[in-house]
């Protein structure tokens, strides 16, 4: 029952205060026909990330984990017109999907999508002298270790850094745990525990996606 209640309340408190979004519903129905797995953001979340992005003003944003742009397309829409998204995806297919969901919502200008191992990406990005106001990590969760450390690395100083799925269902309280999405997000916590720049809290959520959550901070200097 649990679950069948958290996604009508999420759906009543969509119906309330997100308006129908053709392009973002069409994201969702082409990576559905496209056999993505069902693992986007809900809409609640999507929305959280748009007003995350713009209550930080940010104009430039990095996202580790693309699948097929529907978070792509919030973050884009949450940046002025010369803003820009560096969006980073490892499978092909998922990018081209995505490519083809931004472009229709018409956020192709905005966005930098590139292909291959995020932890590939990432020092390229830090070659190029690229900084960010916001990053959203939604990437394979055993490497979520890492990534906060390179967002933390290419984020300024204020910048917000946001990572999500960090209460697995509750499974992050299993410290014997082998799965690797178990064992990235607890080292995370490690990290984040000792890692005097990032001011972070962590927030667990219930809903269509079921029970998860996700981690917010602020990066600040040491």
């Amino acid at each position: 029952m649990a679950q069948d209640e958290w996604s009508q309340v999420d759906a009543y408190l969509v119906g309330k205060l997100l308006p129908e979004d053709e392009a973002l519903e069409a994201a969702l129905a082409r990576n559905r026909q496209e056999g993505l797995p069902p693992i986007d953001v809900s809409p609640a979340q999507g929305k959280l990330l748009y007003l995350l992005a713009r209550l930080v003003g940010a104009r430039n944003v990095l996202e580790i984990g693309t699948l097929g742009g529907y978070s792509t397309i919030w973050l884009a829409r949450a940046t002025p017109t010369d803003g820009r998204v560096v969006t980073l995806e490892f499978s092909p297919d998922h990018a081209q999907v995505a490519r083809e969901n931004i472009a229709a919502a018409g956020e192709g200008s905005k966005v930098d999508l590139r292909v291959g191992p995020a932890l590939d990406l990432l020092p390229v990005l830090e070659k190029e002298g690229a900084v960010f106001d916001f990053v959203f990590v939604d990437a394979d969760k055993a490497n979520n270790q890492l990534y906060l450390g390179w967002a933390l690395r290419l984020a300024r100083v204020g910048a917000v850094v946001v990572i999500d799925n960090v209460v697995r269902g509750g499974r992050v309280l299993d410290a014997a745990s082998a799965d690797p999405d178990i064992v990235g997000t607890r080292r995370m916590f490690e990290l984040a525990s000792a890692e005097k720049r990032w001011n972070a809290t962590a927030i667990q959520t219930v809903g269509a996606k079921g029970w998860d959550g996700f981690a917010i901070g602020i990066v600040e200097k040491a």
